[in-house]
């Protein structure tokens, strides 16, 4: 009675441990997960096409207002009016500020005052050198007494001109005491307000940015320098830029600007693109995406990016054959726009390329399409 509960527990342990080597048999569950190379591997794929690829270059660039003009007083005084508010739009010739003209009013009279004095003495002494003139001709007066009645007369007109040229800066300074605006563009804050005592060309006032056009700068490497010449000198050259966060169609300008000089420390090029700006949806100090189109490659062959691996030989792709196997291939790759890359040798047109899945591939391997083949996106 106390052996067999022993015994019965001897049977079971037994058959478990025959039971084991079954549980492990190929083709089973277990089998198929340690063996995921003996059946189709599941991939995803796009269909090799033959395209017109644009050339292009992207950067980020920075929007630049296309005059930028700071005010600055021409005379001295006190600000006694404004005539705009922060953020306007001015015409060029239209008044910002008026600034105290008594002083130069009072200048002005005195100016004309001197003048109008001088300029009869000046008749005077012309009189003088007339009468004695005559008087040598008579043999009356010596010629010392001419000479010295002609340069009387001759001083007294270089000071008239010398009075006029002070009537006309006196005029100058009194209409420099109106500031207008040098140019269409828009205001930013004002930096002087009314009643302030402004110095000559030295406190500014407010800063105009003329935004229509405007500029978008660019800089590129300058390995492309010699290529943007190229195509530049074969024809205008357009630029887009993308507003980010920008839910419209990016803006569409043209290259206008090369700098003179590759930056010595970044080895960057300085380029500019000119832009309508009708809407005024670029602004100066703007961060954008910016493409410069250089020419488009005809009849390119064009692959999904994501197709294109990298390995220690280079870069390669795999090719599903009609037998629903994968054939590694070498390619040399072009132009790469978006998520499209141009191959220059290694794909024909037609082709069928793994774009996901090519973890699990080895050449000869049999492959499953997943979702049925996908072609390269379009433009």
């Amino acid at each position: 009675m106390i052996r067999k509960p022993h015994a019965t527990r001897l049977v079971v342990l037994l058959a478990l441990v025959l039971a084991l080597p079954a549980c492990s048999k190929p083709g089973t569950a277990a089998g198929q997960g340690q063996r995921p190379a003996a059946g189709a591997v599941p991939v995803r794929v796009g269909t090799a096409t033959r395209e017109d690829m644009p050339v292009q270059i992207r950067a980020i660039a920075r929007v630049e207002a296309y005059n930028t003009v700071t005010i600055k007083p021409r005379v001295a005084g006190q600000i006694m009016s404004v005539y705009f508010t922060e953020g306007q739009d001015v015409k060029a010739g239209e008044p910002l500020f008026n600034i105290d003209p008594r002083p130069y009013q009072a200048a002005l009279a005195q100016a004309e005052g001197t003048l109008a004095r001088d300029i009869a003495l000046a008749k005077d002494a012309a009189d003088e050198a007339a009468w004695q003139r005559n008087l040598l001709q008579e043999h009356v007066a010596a010629q010392r007494e001419y000479d010295r009645s002609q340069a009387a007369a001759d001083s007294a007109q270089a000071t008239v001109r010398a009075d006029q040229a002070a009537v006309a800066q006196a005029r100058l300074n009194l209409e420099y005491c109106s500031v207008v605006s040098p140019i269409d563009g828009r205001t930013g804050g004002r930096l002087a307000d009314m009643g302030n005592v402004v110095k000559a060309d030295d406190t500014a006032l407010v800063v105009i940015n003329q935004i229509n056009p405007i500029y978008v700068a660019i800089s590129v490497p300058e390995q492309n320098l010699a290529q943007i010449k190229r195509y530049q000198a074969a024809g205008h050259l357009p630029v887009e830029a993308t507003i980010p966060q920008d839910e419209g169609p990016p803006e569409h300008g043209e290259l206008t600007f090369i700098d003179n000089q590759v930056d010595r420390t970044t080895g960057m090029i300085l380029l500019k693109g000119t832009f309508g700006n009708e809407e005024r949806r670029l602004w100066p100090g703007q961060f954008v995406s910016a493409v410069l189109t250089l020419t488009t490659e005809p009849g390119a062959i064009v692959v999904p990016s994501q197709a294109v691996q990298t390995g220690q030989s280079g870069q390669y792709v795999f090719v599903v054959k009609d037998d629903q196997t994968v054939e590694m291939r070498p390619v040399t790759v072009g132009l790469v726009l978006e998520n499209r890359t141009v191959i220059q040798r290694g794909v024909e047109a037609g082709d069928t390329v793994v774009t996901d899945g090519q973890l699990r591939l080895v050449p000869g391997v049999k492959v499953s399409i997943k979702d049925g083949p996908a072609t390269a996106p379009t433009s």
